[in-house]
């Protein structure tokens, strides 16, 4: 039996539990976990979005409870599948920070940091410019759609109330957040191996020209090849970005389907 649109406030308890699902998702999640995002906006969006999904669905899939705990017991288990998904799909963002740190360690620019207005934190300068690229192109891949659609999703394969957090939804999210170090290496690998050639270069002309300060020639030399690689390769950031989105979708199928109840 569906709820009906104009029967949610006969079910007050399933819409809350549908809300702090929604809420807790798009507090962590990219874009719409942003600092910029005021909390009325989420709250509003949230509340949108329950007053969307909770007619879709039956009521016979809440189980049954019995007084207060219980029903905390719900609200504990909606809240850690939202920020369960929303921590997955913010892995991907965090690879570029990853990136970005590796680079400027590797040009010179490491004590160089700015402030991140997404986060409220201090990055490194080639993060951030790898995050404000990422979430342009996450705009137009419509990534902010495949967010909405994977929330959507998630009471397809986990209904309300029937989330297993076991052994195996552990082992994935420590494998991702390896994978995350991977694609942060990957990404960051252009420009490590370019720096790798100029500090071989260097060396030899240490070698072979002893009066010439390799240190005063090396760090603008660096910080040049390092910008001059950038700018190289981010037209086929695209690319890496789209693979990054795709990852992102698998990994919230996978954890949706490894809190399934076995």
């Amino acid at each position: 039996m569906s709820i009906g649109i104009e029967g949610i406030f006969d079910y007050i308890d399933i819409f809350l539990l549908v809300l702090i699902r929604v809420t807790a998702f798009f507090i962590i999640s990219p874009i719409f976990g942003s600092k910029n995002v005021s909390s009325l906006i989420k709250i509003g969006f949230g509340l949108m979005l329950a007053f969307i999904i909770t007619p879709t669905l039956e009521i016979g899939i809440v189980e049954q409870y019995n007084g207060y705990m219980q029903y905390a017991l719900l609200i504990f288990g909606e809240f850690m599948i939202g920020a369960i998904l929303g921590f997955v799909s913010y892995l991907a963002f965090l690879s570029l920070y990853l990136a970005g740190q590796i680079i400027d360690m590797q040009i010179g620019f490491g004590i160089v940091n700015v402030f991140d207005a997404q986060t409220n934190i201090q990055i490194p300068v080639t993060a951030n410019l790898y995050n404000i690229i990422a979430l342009l192109i996450f705009f137009v891949i419509n990534g902010h759609h495949m967010l909405i659609s994977s929330i959507f999703y998630s009471y397809k394969l986990l209904p309300i109330g029937t989330a297993s957090m076991n052994g195996v939804l552990l082992e994935s999210i420590v494998k991702m957040f390896g994978e995350m170090f991977i694609i942060g290496f990957k990404v960051a690998a252009p420009i490590i191996a370019a720096i790798f050639v100029t500090n071989v270069i260097l060396g030899i002309l240490a070698r072979t020209i002893p009066q010439m300060n390799v240190f005063v020639v090396g760090m603008p030399l660096k910080i040049l090849i390092g910008i001059a690689t950038i700018i190289v390769i981010i037209p086929i950031f695209s690319v890496v970005m789209d693979s990054i989105v795709n990852g992102m979708y698998h990994d919230l199928d996978t954890v949706l389907k490894d809190m399934m109840p076995r």
